[in-house]
């Protein structure tokens, strides 16, 4: 058997709370205890289990003293792994797989704060994230949500944003000004540099396609080297980074339109909370 007490989680909830308001009154107030429940608490506490003096009182204000930001580091983390452990068990139901497909410059730019607060409403949830040009997406039929561009007026599925595509070279450099002008683009079967490519030919611009990948990360590592040109999302457009335009000689690029696609075969409860998520991160 342990020779030291155990510490109820009530207890350290309102010492947090104490902490955070800064005096019993309030804190009393944030965990609906009376003020003299509260102070019988945290006597316990001090003089009872951890035999510390955690407070230094000054009237009605209270500041922590050394023990006491000691303890507070703990307590936060054993309340947090405490409601993880209720949020992992109580949701037996959100149990299982979901495949989403999306382009890499996507799942660099949106996924990983989605997929944050996915994990965190759903721990038992994985997911399969498959990246693919959106023409290969769209033929796919194993997937349970994907993400891909369309064309303004050709949307299908759900509306999740619509942005332009520009131009952008690094700081610094000038390939724009080189004839042909060297692009570093994502492969053949993308959207965006058919569109980047039809918007040169039309202003009779003379261009090569220097670099290609399907990796976004690579593609601006090339551009970030000063070594080309590239089109892409304004999202996805760096600090370090200059967007081009007419002034420079390069054309408008389309508006692009991202949309969430639904596979009827595969909805669920999982699948339509995931989708949920996905929308809200494309907003911000």
């Amino acid at each position: 058997m342990s020779q030291y007490q155990s510490i109820d989680s009530e207890v350290l909830r309102t010492f947090v709370a104490i902490a955070d308001e800064g005096g019993f009154t309030r804190a009393g107030e944030r965990v609906n205890r009376t003020q003299s429940a509260v102070s019988m608490q945290m006597k316990r506490l001090e003089e009872d289990i951890l035999q510390r003096q955690l407070f230094e009182r000054d009237g009605r204000q209270v500041r922590l003293t050394a023990e006491g930001q000691i303890l507070l580091g703990y307590a936060r983390r054993i309340l947090k792994l405490h409601s993880e452990v209720f949020t992992t068990l109580r949701q037996p139901h959100m149990v299982g797989t979901v495949r989403i497909g999306t382009p890499d410059d996507y799942a660099m730019r949106f996924l990983p704060g989605i997929l944050s607060q996915f994990a965190q409403a759903y721990p038992l949830v994985q997911v399969e994230v498959h990246c693919e040009s959106s023409k290969q997406l769209m033929a796919r039929q194993d997937l349970d949500l994907t993400i891909v561009t369309r064309e303004p007026g050709t949307e299908i599925g759900q509306l999740l944003r619509q942005e332009r595509f520009v131009w952008a070279q690094a700081q610094g450099f000038t390939p724009h000004e080189q004839n042909p002008v060297p692009l570093a683009m994502f492969n053949s079967d993308c959207f965006c540099r058919a569109w980047a490519c039809h918007a040169l030919d039309a202003r009779q611009k003379p261009y090569r396609v220097a670099y290609t990948s399907p990796s976004l990360a690579a593609i601006m590592a090339v551009v970030s080297a000063g070594l080309a040109v590239t089109a892409q999302l304004q999202s996805l457009i760096t600090a370090d980074m200059r967007i081009l335009g007419e002034a420079e000689g390069l054309p408008l690029l389309p508006m692009a339109s991202i949309v969430l696609l639904r596979n009827d075969g595969s909805r669920s409860d999982m699948t339509e909370c995931l989708a949920e998520h996905i929308a809200d991160g494309f907003k911000r």
